[in-house]
């Protein structure tokens, strides 16, 4: 059964659905925190089915991994070695913890990592590994799921210059790009302090709904160029509110505008910009790029986690 998660790959790529006779290439899955999606493909890395289920790696039970790949996959078949998988499925709360790749690292780097796990009759299936580099001051970052997408950002972009990638989302990464290589990237909890900040603090008891103010938007970002830093410029959000600056509705907006902002400027990403995420968080990306002057473009998530996930497969296929 087909989900309408499918409808939109297919928008995606402009491919009629291939019906392969039953046969499986691959199968590709993307398993985060709450959601759990799985992608039939054939031979070209176009989509045959598409399910999606809200059994993230946080409500699986204690030894019920397999049996949920079991339960999304159930009538698709394919070969030992031909389900690949990515994202907190690799985690230390998933299936098993894979270990993480060290930065630098390209396609080929996260295909070394891949490692298997024992599946449905002593069958295998395979993870993919997570990255990790260290900040100029030594701080260890990490992401699982985005280095995937990453790499299928860059195939789908292949012999077109990507100085800098931005998935947006709770947690958005900045992550660098020479070559067609990472070589670091930066995590910012952009996405989480804004939803924490709306719904505990006092900001938030000002906030009205609305139906979005690009300008309130632009007016945050711009702010975030000024002196005080990024707390007093919380603070503002209130008081601009008080004195009849900002009205409510206009008010998340704002607050939107400035973290947002911050974090570009904090992670100066080198254009071309790529931005990956959901469409409506990464329009805020792609409005504060054009803001701050810098050229850039978006891909759906699910476009970029697909073609990853093929890109992958095809170096394992041919040995690493």
């Amino acid at each position: 059964m087909a989900s309408p998660l499918f409808d939109l790959v297919a928008e995606v790529y402009h491919v009629i659905q291939r019906r392969t006779g039953g046969q499986t290439d691959v199968i590709a899955v993307d398993w985060g925190t709450s959601q759990l999606r799985a992608y039939r493909l054939d031979g070209s890395g176009a989509v045959i089915e598409a399910r999606e289920r809200p059994e993230g790696i946080l409500s699986v039970p204690t030894g019920g991994f397999s049996a949920a790949l079991d339960a999304i996959t159930a009538g698709w078949e394919a070969d030992a070695g031909r389900v690949l998988m990515s994202g907190m499925v690799g985690s230390r709360q998933g299936w098993v913890e894979i270990p993480y790749v060290s930065c630098p690292a390209d396609t080929a780097a996260i295909a070394k990592g891949v490692s298997q796990v024992l599946w449905r009759n002593g069958s295998t299936a395979l993870i993919c590994p997570g990255l990790t580099c260290l900040d100029a001051d030594g701080v260890p970052d990490v992401m699982r799921g985005e280095e995937v997408q990453v790499m299928g950002a860059l195939a789908l972009h292949r012999g077109e210059g990507v100085g800098s990638i931005i998935m947006a989302g709770t947690h958005s990464k900045h992550v660098r790009i020479e070559k067609g290589t990472i070589t670091g990237f930066a995590t910012h909890m952009t996405g989480e302090v804004f939803a924490v900040l709306k719904a505990h603090s006092i900001l938030g008891r000002m906030m009205e709904e609305g139906l979005g103010d690009d300008d309130a938007f632009a007016q945050g970002v711009a702010r975030s160029g000024e002196s005080g830093g990024l707390l007093h410029h919380l603070f503002g959000v209130r008081t601009k509110g008080l004195m009849g600056e900002l009205p409510g509705r206009s008010a998340a907006d704002y607050l939107s505008g400035i973290l947002v902002g911050h974090t570009m400027r904090a992670a100066s990403p080198a254009p071309p910009v790529l931005v990956i995420g959901a469409p409506s968080v990464a329009e805020r990306y792609l409005k504060a790029c054009a803001l701050l002057g810098l050229s850039a473009r978006a891909l759906a998530s699910v476009q970029t986690t697909i073609a990853g996930l093929v890109a992958v497969d095809r170096l394992l296929r041919n040995g690493r």
